[in-house]
């Protein structure tokens, strides 16, 4: 069996391909036997499948949520099966595939145990489904024959026939198949890498491809050379030949965000399931334990310290025959420690492929302007690093040979060894706004999701992320931003340099035990802008004070946690705009704290009695969580925070009722009182919350009942009531046009749904199952024309209204528990 993982994946060719695979096939025949045997074997390839009893959440919409997996997927495999043309969701879901991937010759079918002239015919088994197709949509003809030409178009495409083959061999093969046509496309995009195989040479000569030795092969060289570059291209070719491969991407920085134990941890995700490893010792145990007989490919890519090696890779025991660990590191001295025979320095771009990769970003081509050709060559011939080469193609592109003048007289004060210092030349050519962008990204926000970044930003600030992009600084894959390795350091380097030796007079604090002897020893200043700090293992405490905070007039970001304050906290800046505090140890917030610029409030943990902030309204606040604050005992006064989005209160125990000022919200698009147990009493009055789209009620145990205006919040789209007690719910619910998904499961004190229910035209998913008491449904429910889910499993009615047979849409009707029937798939 062949196991291929990644930390972070490889940017494709193509990054609109969420998924490399999308299975479509009929569960009653084949769910838990062939289906999930390929999803197994496609998983343990490295290959993303989407399949979609496990990807969708219950109580999810459907279709848009499958039509939208099927645009993000790069190939469909489609098991036909002898009931597969009786689904009207399988073939809905044929036709949109083919509508998608057919003219890109991405659709390949599996005829399970059926005929391909059957299904190209539709004889046989298909027969019989399309009379009943026909009975049923008689008067939808068009549809019935876009369905049999699905089939048709589908028969005559190349695939597989399991009558052909064992099944296990099969299943290999396809797997294979997928796996070749995915690599083809990803090489294809490493044919544009700028002088990547006569770097690859001599790498490729100590691989030894058909030696079965284990082989430990180093791969050093300064910051930006292109060391992970050449890595992820080795992998790319030849990770295939492996029982089992994985790229650890930046050890580095998964090292100082989470422990070397998390990183075993990460290791051993793709083969062992449990995983539960407590310590170092354990996890190389482990480690050799399940690898020492498998032939194994093994990229760390940017170690920085000897003790990543150790308890990761060890000796060559480790692995089995014909095993190859590869090492990037900037530190050859690593190597040498761990017995690392076979080591490549990479060195900078020849003249030529310097040139031509300097042209691609400063002209956009692979040459120079005939006007710029001289100054080109001059910049080459100072650097030869791949790194610097993007970021100063990027900052002269559009600029007059003057300014590329000025360049050149800096990068000629610049010594070679020390060339990677060129990259700030590109950073001070920022402006101000877009140079705290910049730091901003290299301290706290690497990695992070470009939405919740920008939400935390000024609008200046959005500007310069563009910026950077555009100058090679900061890149986006699958949303995050990402920043290479030696630009988020040369930022750090800058932040340091501010104040070598003293912490609390820098802009910006990531470290620990930086923003620990800050805060213990009031040594803070008005510099300060930041504190962002990774969650700490389990007893590593920041040790502060009452005054901690009383000189950071400028602080922006505070993100911390697991902080002793035994004083209490006198002071918080007013000028801050992300307040991150988990496990806030105090019952309230300071008296004096104002924060009008407040963005975002999270304080899940906390030990909040009663949540007040000054007396000036908070015109900011988009984001306010408290959520699992035990001893919280009352909500704010929402009033004073008009222009709430998200409200997150879950498991928040002590609260009993919700403050009647929530009806302010206007622009609230979440309110989350999950598990709020003790929660009583909901305001009568919300009309106010226009923008409202999910209410998650889940778990409020002790409310019976909902305000009879629910019907004015027009916007809403999902209620989760599992596990209320109600007992009914208002009339009004029928005016919520936007409705699509209704949760009741378990709601034991349930005992009729209103009629109105019947007139949402939106609606999609309703979940009645577990309301015991429940003993029949609105008769009209058949005119919600949406319905695709209905879930009566576990209640009291005995049987279910005749209009049921008009809901053309309905995907699946459960009625396990009850005493009229089991489930029916339509």
């Amino acid at each position: 069996m062949s196991i291929c993982s990644t930390f972070t994946p490889f940017p494709s060719s193509n990054p609109q391909w969420k998924y490399d695979v999308f299975l479509s096939f009929r569960g009653d025949d084949t769910r838990k036997g062939f289906t999930d045997h390929l999803y197994t074997a496609l998983e343990d390839k490295g290959i993303i499948t989407f399949r979609d009893d496990l990807e969708l959440g219950k109580g999810i919409a459907i279709s848009p949520e499958l039509s939208t997996a099927i645009e993000e997927s790069r190939f469909a495999l489609i098991i036909i099966s002898q009931t597969y043309g009786s689904s009207t969701w399988c073939l809905d879901e044929l036709q949109k595939i083919l509508e998608c991937m057919e003219a890109k010759e991405a659709v390949l079918p599996i005829f399970y145990h059926v005929d391909p002239s059957d299904v190209r015919k539709q004889t046989g088994p298909f027969a019989e489904a399309f009379i009943k197709h026909e009975k049923r949509f008689r008067d939808e003809k068009k549809k019935v024959q876009r369905w049999r030409d699905a089939l048709t178009r589908v028969a005559n495409l190349s695939g597989w026939n399991s009558k052909e083959s064992y099944e296990s061999h099969l299943v290999k093969d396809i797997a294979e198949v997928i796996w070749t046509k995915l690599h083809s496309t990803e090489c294809h995009s490493v044919e544009n890498l700028v002088g990547i195989n006569s770097r690859l040479k001599q790498i490729n000569s100590l691989l030894g491809r058909c030696v079965d030795d284990v082989r430990y092969i180093g791969i050093w060289g300064m910051s930006g050379i292109g060391k992970t570059t050449i890595a992820r291209v080795v992998y790319e070719r030849i990770s295939r030949e492996f029982e089992f491969s994985m790229f650890v991407d930046n050890v580095r920085n998964v090292v100082e965000r989470g422990g070397l134990v998390s990183l075993q941890r990460q290791l051993l995700s793709g083969i062992y399931m449990k995983n539960d490893i407590s310590n170092l010792h354990e996890g190389t145990t482990m480690i050799w334990r399940f690898f020492c007989h498998k032939k194994v490919l093994l990229i760390l890519d940017n170690v920085n310290h000897l003790d990543q090696l150790q308890y990761l890779v060890g000796n060559k025991t480790w692995f089995g025959c014909g095993s190859r660990v590869l090492i990037t590191t900037i530190d050859e001295d690593i190597l040498l420690k761990h017995g690392v025979e076979r080591r490549i320095k990479v060195k900078g771009l020849n003249s030529d492929d310097a040139l031509q990769l300097f042209s691609r970003k400063a002209f956009e081509k692979d040459y120079p302007e005939p006007y710029y050709v001289v100054l080109s060559n001059l910049v080459v011939n100072y650097v030869k690093c791949p790194l610097a080469l993007e970021v100063l193609g990027s900052f002269l592109r559009g600029k007059g040979t003057s300014e590329w003048k000025s360049v050149l007289d800096k990068l000629g004060k610049v010594c070679r060894v020390q060339i990677l210092k060129t990259l700030e030349i590109s950073y001070h050519g920022l402006n101000e706004d877009e140079k705290k962008m910049f730091l901003d990204i290299a301290c706290f926000f690497n990695g992070k999701d470009k939405d919740q970044v920008i939400a935390s930003c000024d609008v200046s600030e959005v500007i310069g992320i563009e910026v950077l992009i555009a100058r090679s600084l900061l890149t986006i894959l699958n949303g995050k931003l990402y920043m290479h390795d030696a630009l988020q350091e040369m930022g750090r380097e800058i932040v340091i340099r501010e104040s070598p030796f003293e912490p609390g007079r820098r802009s910006r604090l990531w470290l620990r035990e930086d923003a620990n002897h800050v805060l213990s020893k009031n040594t803070e200043t008005e510099a300060i802008e930041g504190i962002v700090l990774h969650p700490a293992e389990p007893g590593l405490k920041v040790h502060a004070n009452a005054k901690s905070f009383s000189m950071m007039k400028n602080l922006r970001f505070l993100k911390i946690d697991n902080v002793n304050l035994p004083n209490g906290l006198e002071h918080l800046p007013d000028g801050i705009q992300i307040l991150k505090w988990t496990g806030y140890p105090s019952t309230s917030l300071p008296s004096s704290f104002n924060p009008e610029k407040l963005l975002e409030l999270s304080m899940r943990h906390s030990c909040i009695y009663h949540f007040r902030t000054g007396i000036k309204p908070l015109y900011n606040l988009k984001t306010l969580n408290l959520s699992h604050s035990l001893k919280l005992l009352s909500m704010p006064n929402f009033r004073a925070m008009p222009y709430l989005e998200v409200l997150i209160l879950e498991g928040c125990t002590r609260l009993f009722e919700v403050d009647p000022s929530i009806e302010a919200l206007e622009r609230l698009v979440l309110m989350n009182l999950k598990d709020c147990r003790n929660l009583v009493h909901f305001p009568g009055s919300i009309y106010g919350l226009k923008s409202l789209k999910v209410l998650n009620l889940f778990g409020c145990l002790q409310l019976n009942k909902l305000p009879e205006e629910l019907g004015a919040v027009e916007c809403l789209e999902e209620l989760h009531m599992s596990g209320t007690a109600i007992r009914e719910l208002p009339s009004s619910i029928g005016m919520l046009e936007g409705l699509t998904l209704l949760n009741l499961r378990d709601c034991k004190e349930l005992v009729s749904l209103p009629t109105s229910l019947s007139g949402i035209k939106s609606l999609k998913v309703v979940n009645l199952s577990g309301c015991s008491k429940l003993e029949k449904l609105p008769e009209e429910l058949g005119h919600a024309e949406s319905l695709e889910r209905l879930d009566m499993s576990g209640t009291a009615i005995r049987e279910p209204p005749s209009s049921l047979s008009l809901l053309r849409n309905l995907k699946v009707l459960s009625l396990q528990g009850c005493k009229c029937s089991t489930t029916f798939f339509y």
